[in-house]
């Protein structure tokens, strides 16, 4: 068995006394593992870096191997996060996630196009903390816990949507809402795909996100607790805000 295809590298640990285990979200096949040969080599270790964009060869003799990786770099995106750590942070979220919750060998195209435009938006794109909350509410919806944002789920009101109803995901007005306003999530613009108006905004935003993927997706996966690497960049953020 063999296959070509190119991804994003997600994550890495040591095999044996060389070698490496590595996770790669990949275009056709989603996130699948394989075994590098020399992996921990000083030739290898600059290329197998979360985040770098490789073009990879898989054999196994049978598909339920794991197999072995040829790798090579296609472009790497160390330079976007050095000295920024809340890029740094970003990245770092957003391979642990998909590391966490996608199940293996299952293709997402719709999600890893998504991927790439975060992934390459980090460190060039001042927009990129927006399209990272947005990504989040794609994951979501991808694993099959899709928020309903259109209208409210009380009064059916398209306009003056500012919360969301944490059992069911939908979205409620400020009328809707009620003397229930205090048990809500925000629901602020940038969620719905509008600027954010200030940075407060998308920690809004990712307050409401990690809700979901706490007590909806988690659950899914056994239970698990989410990665510490979200919280770590939410931390950033937070710190941002008040600095």
């Amino acid at each position: 068995m063999d296959w070509r295809d190119e991804g994003a590298l997600l994550a890495v640990r040591p095999h044996g006394e060389s070698s490496a285990i590595i996770e790669v979200f990949t275009a056709a096949h989603g996130r699948h593992a394989g075994v590098v040969r020399g992996g921990t080599s000083r030739k290898m270790t600059p290329v197998l870096q979360p985040g770098t964009q490789v073009s990879v060869e898989w054999r196994a003799r049978l598909e339920e191997h794991l197999g072995s990786y040829r790798v090579e770099p296609l472009k790497s995106r160390a330079v976007a996060t050095m000295g920024d750590r809340r890029t740094l942070y970003g990245l770092g979220a957003i391979c642990a996630l998909l590391s966490f919750s996608l199940p293996e060998r299952e293709p997402h195209p719709g999600l890893y196009r998504a991927t790439q435009r975060l992934l390459d938006a980090l460190g060039t794109d001042a927009r990129w903390p927006a399209l990272y909350l947005l990504w989040e509410l794609a994951l979501l919806e991808e694993l099959g816990f899709a928020l309903d944002l259109t209208d409210c789920a009380v009064t059916g009101a398209t306009e003056g949507l500012i919360y969301v109803s944490p059992k069911s995901g939908r979205a409620v007005s400020a009328a809707g809402a009620g003397q229930w306003a205090d048990r809500l999530l925000p629901l602020p613009g940038c969620l719905r795909g509008a600027a954010p108006s200030h940075p407060g905004e998308i920690l809004e935003g990712l307050r409401t996100t990690g809700f979901f993927l706490e007590t909806w997706l988690a659950p899914a996966l056994g239970g698990r607790r989410l990665p510490e690497a979200r919280n770590r960049f939410v931390g950033v953020l937070e710190r941002e805000e008040t600095a």
